[in-house]
């Protein structure tokens, strides 16, 4: 029998756990599976997931169909109901040994059909199971897992659990025999990054595991991934000022641009809050650039609302814009708030911060003309400068080697070396 197939929908941890998952599976020697990771973060993504369980049923008759991931944790009847489905394996059970173990070649039968435990329940995270994923270049290690906050928007935390921090000793280790194994970049990932530590003895902060990482490894370039801009520490702006190993670049959950929105959210900060920081950070730091996530059309938002969501991706001087048009999730707080925005409005407005996205990426694109970047090669032709700008070059560069080169110009969306 074949080795287990995986589709991996959502996030960048789901894409870490689907490796982590791969192993797991291949030690117990299950054969035969087809496994999809989904994700929950809206109503079409679990629609999604739905589809390609369809799919996979069509295409692959014989196979044995395993669903987990978010949706799976936060909906297990949902996948429990749908006749092409075997097994719905929760988000803690899918990261044990025993849970695959169980399986076995002929799991199917032997083993409960719906494992799918209280995720609140769960008090620490597998993020040392595999060192990292990514490409030859670069790795992604996840440090955190699950999230204390409840965001009215937001189902994750019911399909990740509360927070949990991977202790520092295990994430230096794992950094240090990625560098070993010859990887030039490592990113740091986690549902809500800068709430790590908060559970580890004498509660250490996510700048605090930054300089200790650079302290002790010889990582040439450390990136951390999406963070919450409220709860960046003193150590971590220490880091982001004298620290050049620190990548320049920086993916913040910002949300909204509108006060009042930003409460209905359950958001930490107001508007003065963002633009504080990415002032802050900026002096600190003059090359630092900023991506954010931004919601469309979120329950109540009226067009001067959305104006000011519009005008913070120029106040914060935002480069590289994730924009979600809201999406009612069943089981949130908002889902139920009775002055939903239209559907037509929502992607007007969310068409309209993507084109103000457009302009802010062609803006930091003409500046970089004539500067000379540290580009880590993904390819022979193509690198990402230390702001993760894309960058193609015209005859072929060592591949995952950082090469030094001037930019030259650029063409859409990325630069020419």
């Amino acid at each position: 029998m074949d080795a287990p197939k995986f589709t991996t929908l959502g996030c960048r941890l789901n894409a870490y756990e689907t490796e982590a998952m791969k192993a797991l599976a291949e030690e117990a020697g299950v054969t035969g599976a087809q496994v999809v990771n989904t994700c929950a973060v809206t109503a079409e993504a679990v629609r999604k997931a739905r589809q390609e369980i369809r799919r996979i049923r069509r295409e692959n008759p014989e196979a044995k169909i395993i669903v987990t991931g978010c949706a799976a944790q936060t909906e297990p009847e949902t996948f429990s109901s749908m006749a092409e489905v075997d097994m719905v394996i929760g988000n803690s059970e899918k990261m044990k040994p025993e849970t695959w173990q169980r399986m076995g070649p002929d799991f199917i039968g032997q083993t409960e059909r719906v494992q799918v435990d209280d995720i609140m329940s769960v008090t620490e995270t597998a993020g040392h199971l595999i060192d990292g994923f990514g490409t030859r270049s670069r790795a992604y290690v996840q440090v955190q897992n699950g999230c204390d906050h409840r965001c009215t928007f937001c189902i994750i935390p019911y399909g990740r659990g509360n927070s949990r921090s991977v202790p520092a000793g295990v994430v230096v280790d794992q950094i240090k025999r990625l560098v070993q194994q010859g990887y030039n970049e490592v990113v740091l990932t986690g549902v809500d990054l800068t709430s790590w530590g908060a559970d580890l003895p004498a509660t250490p902060r996510l700048g605090d595991l930054v300089l200790r990482i650079l302290k002790l490894t010889d990582v040439p370039r450390l990136r951390i991934s999406s963070i919450d801009s409220i709860e960046a520490d003193e150590a971590l702006m220490q880091a982001i000022a004298t620290e050049p190993r620190l990548m320049p670049h920086l993916h913040l959950s910002l949300q909204a641009g509108d006060d009042m929105i930003l409460k209905r959210m359950k958001r930490r900060h107001l508007r003065d809050d963002a633009i504080r920081f990415c002032e802050e950070a900026r002096k600190l730091r003059p090359d630092m650039t900023y991506g954010a996530d931004i919601i469309a059309g979120f329950p109540t938002e009226t067009e001067e609302m959305f104006l000011n969501s519009l005008k913070l991706v120029t106040d914060c001087d935002l480069t590289w814009l994730h924009v979600f048009p809201y999406s009612k999730r069943e089981g949130t707080p908002a889902a139920k708030i009775p002055s939903q925005v239209n559907g037509k409005t929502i992607r007007d407005r969310a068409a309209r911060l993507r084109a103000a996205g457009d302009l802010q990426v062609a803006r930091h694109l003409a500046a970089q003309t004539g500067l000379v970047h540290s580009i880590l090669m993904e390819s022979p032709r193509m690198g990402r400068t230390e702001q993760f700008t894309e960058v193609h070059f015209a005859t072929d560069q060592p591949e995952s080697q950082i090469v030094r080169a001037t930019i030259l110009g650029h063409d859409s969306g990325h630069l020419r070396a």
